[in-house]
């Protein structure tokens, strides 16, 4: 049984040292050509964790937490990454995962309300548009904030405040990521019966290390804006002996 545990504790595979750097969809394209067995793994994983329901954001951010690992080409453990990310982030994944759902749920009922009624009234358009942007804002915020969430440890408001900075700093990369999630699940639909397994191998996996992929660089900036700021206003070691 030796092969069926080094399956899922092994080290996931790395990059030769000296390949030439690549960006945008070819690091894409390479990053899943080299981790797609660990994505399938990682599918299954977030399928059974999921499978209360009311887990499925401490699934959401475990998925992401191994996605990050992915883009950064980190070692990854994927069984003992997976569970002890899960563990870690259940409680604050589930309460932001309620938040979010209710911010969405009342965006999405806001649209359908003035989609239904616009047709009668132009005037409902207007209200129409700026509940569209809203509520799309909203998902790019959740996207960025997920992924800054297991990237580093942070006050709930203060988490907030840069996942809305990155939203507004570099949305279209969300937007390309959740573009490709849509496509993915529109792929199985249109090929269904025969993409009947799509879900059950890569969709999840392959649709979190996109939105990962997507607001990663994003996630980094807003990083160093607290540690920058706190640098600006704490004195230099000359200007104190000054004093």
């Amino acid at each position: 049984m030796q092969w069926l545990r080094d399956m899922w504790t092994k080290e996931g595979p790395g990059i030769p040292k000296n390949a030439p750097k690549k960006t945008g969809l070819a690091l894409f394209a390479a990053t899943f050509a080299r981790e797609w067995w660990e994505m399938v793994k990682l599918n299954i994983l977030f399928i059974l964790a999921a499978l209360f329901v009311v887990t499925i954001p401490a699934a959401i951010a475990a998925t992401a937490r191994v996605s990050v690992a992915f883009v950064e080409d980190r070692n990854t453990y994927l069984l003992r990454d997976f569970v002890e990310a899960f563990f870690r982030y259940f409680w604050r994944a589930t309460a932001w995962g309620l938040a979010f759902t209710l911010a969405i749920g009342l965006g999405v009922y806001a649209i359908v309300t003035y989609a239904a009624t616009a047709k009668d009234n132009l005037v409902l358009a207007l209200p129409l548009m700026i509940a569209l942007i809203a509520t799309v804002f909203i998902v790019v915020v959740a996207c960025h904030l997920v992924v800054l969430m297991v990237m580093r440890d942070l006050s709930a408001p203060m988490l907030l405040r840069l996942a809305a900075v990155a939203s507004v700093l570099r949305p279209l990369p969300a937007l390309g990521a959740l573009a490709f999630v849509a496509a993915l699940w529109l792929a199985h639909i249109v090929f269904y019966p025969v993409s009947v397994f799509m879900p059950a191998t890569l969709n999840f996996s392959l649709g979190m290390f996109a939105v990962t992929f997507g607001v990663h660089r994003a996630a980094v900036m807003v990083l160093a804006l607290p540690m920058a700021i706190q640098a600006h206003r704490e004195p230099q070691a000359g200007d104190a002996k000054h004093i």
